[in-house]
């Protein structure tokens, strides 16, 4: 059974930063493509940044130069360094495979920009 469990969230103000860890049960980051996804109240939910087995990244739009998704294998876990935050970033922010398998859909973790 593979279980994500995301930590790192916290408040910041605008223009600020935080950083997300991944961690996961199995080892698994060498063979799938990681990946964060974000939800807000009322909004469909986004990938925000991808990371493939071979390290290759991909960023969406609003995020692009302002988030960087990184990876330890050796650790079993991904993180996502957030910088320059916006209200607009403000979501429960979740990891897992890309594309993603309910099943190994975890909790999240809560991101609050304040302006």
């Amino acid at each position: 059974q593979v279980q994500l469990v995301e930590s790192g969230g916290g408040l910041v103000q605008t223009g600020g930063s935080l950083r997300l860890s991944c961690a996961a049960s199995g080892s698994i980051f060498s063979i799938n493509a990681m990946g964060w996804y974000r939800q807000a109240p009322g909004k469909q939910r986004e990938l925000v940044a991808r990371i493939s087995s071979g390290g290759s990244t991909n960023y969406a739009d609003s995020v692009k130069g302002r988030f960087t998704i990184s990876r330890s294998n050796a650790k079993n876990t991904v993180y996502l360094q957030m910088t320059s935050l916006k209200p607009a970033d403000t979501a429960v922010y979740y990891c897992n495979t890309a594309p993603l398998r309910s099943s190994y859909w975890g909790q999240g973790t809560q991101v609050t920009v304040s302006s």
